[in-house]
């Protein structure tokens, strides 16, 4: 650093510019006199007895009496302990700053880009830690491990997770150890894919595969953006893919947050005249109140093939369920994104299954 640089650096730690030069003076001089100091440095003489004072005030210089004022730079220990007191202030302030511009707080807005995927990544976790009842993820074996104690967590408390691992072409599949005890279903896509993480059907993390050309990421706080997610995590990262491992229980009760998985199990046993007893929590389309609904399901309506081979027209229409409830009124219950039903169900419940002859149900079923 060149002497012109110091003294720029010496006045960002807070000196004047005559103090700067002043000291920086002095530590070439050794000891001066004022006046000395005066010419040496360029301040002017009138003022070079405030500006000593000054610097000693603050411990750079000490000053003594000759037949003159004279002054000798201070031991540096001080100066240097301010120095880097500021230099970590500094420090401090710059991680801080980079930090709040890239984890915009969007409580309070739907959607915020930011550049970083390490930030993805942290409210992914934040937002996987307080998860209700649905997770949908979309991760490389290595993003899932680091993820996998949040989980873990979810599922012991009832979050229904799905994860779909992505690697590349030429690698094996996560082992179901890895997987186990950590999600109810994963599948294995052999492509790179974006990494993406919804939470409760309104929040959204979601950040560009390291090997594309455009690198940001997309936090997202809102039902509808969610929603356009949650149907690119089912065509793009799901429905295609293979199943390598799945936590069924093969028992009752059978929970679903996909009310489209639930009829593709449902209507086989509707059509063997099964009894279906179900307990629906989730809310009315009409007033967005949060309302239970159990009772036996009379109807399970797909507007398409059920077993169609195309992905796309499987997923895409509409799919109802038709509850009679207790007190023998008629409910009709979708899924996510639910317009013209009753109810729009975050959770369907299948409670108990009797059909004739006594043979087994339970089998049919997945725990989703």
């Amino acid at each position: 650093m060149d002497t012109g640089e110091l003294v720029e650096t010496l006045e960002t730690a807070g000196l004047s510019p005559y103090q700067a030069e002043a000291y920086v003076t002095l530590l070439e001089l050794g000891t001066a006199s004022a006046t000395e100091v005066a010419d040496a440095s360029g301040v002017p003489k009138p003022r070079i007895y405030d500006v000593i004072d000054a610097l000693e005030a603050q411990g750079y210089v000490e000053t003594y009496e000759t037949d003159t004022l004279g002054a000798r730079a201070h031991s540096p220990a001080d100066v240097l302990e301010d120095l880097r007191e500021r230099a970590d202030r500094f420090e401090a302030a710059a991680a801080e700053v980079e930090q709040r511009w890239e984890q915009p707080d969007i409580e309070n807005a739907g959607t915020s880009v930011v550049k970083r995927f390490q930030t993805v990544l942290e409210r992914a976790k934040a937002f996987i830690r307080e998860a209700e009842y649905q997770i949908q993820l979309s991760v490389t074996p290595r993003e899932f491990e680091q993820l996998r104690p949040l989980l873990q967590d979810a599922h012991e408390r009832g979050v229904s997770v799905r994860v779909s691992v992505h690697t590349e072409p030429e690698d094996d599949p996560p082992s179901s150890d890895l997987l186990a005890g950590a999600c109810l279903e994963a599948r294995h896509r052999r492509l790179p894919a974006p990494f993406v993480a919804l939470v409760d059907r309104e929040k959204t993390c979601f950040c560009h595969h390291p090997g594309s050309v455009d690198l940001y990421g997309v936090l997202v706080n809102d039902r509808t953006h969610t929603y356009v997610f949650h149907w690119y995590f089912l065509t793009c990262l799901w429905e295609r893919w293979e199943t390598v491992y799945s936590d069924s229980a093969g028992s009752f009760p059978v929970a679903y947050v996909d009310i489209r998985q639930c009829v593709r199990d449902l209507q086989p046993l509707l059509e063997s005249d099964a009894t279906v007893r179900v307990h629906v929590d989730g809310v009315r389309v009409d007033t967005g109140a949060d309302v239970a609904v159990s009772g036996t399901v009379s109807e399970a309506l797909f507007t398409g093939a059920p077993e169609a081979p195309d992905t796309a027209l499987r997923l895409s229409g509409r799919v109802t369920v038709v509850v009679v409830t207790d007190d023998g009124s008629a409910l009709t219950v979708g899924g996510w994104g639910a317009m013209v039903e009753d109810v729009e169900a975050e959770r369907v419940i299948v409670e108990d299954v009797s059909v004739p002859d006594d043979q087994p149900a339970a089998g049919v079923l997945s725990r989703l």
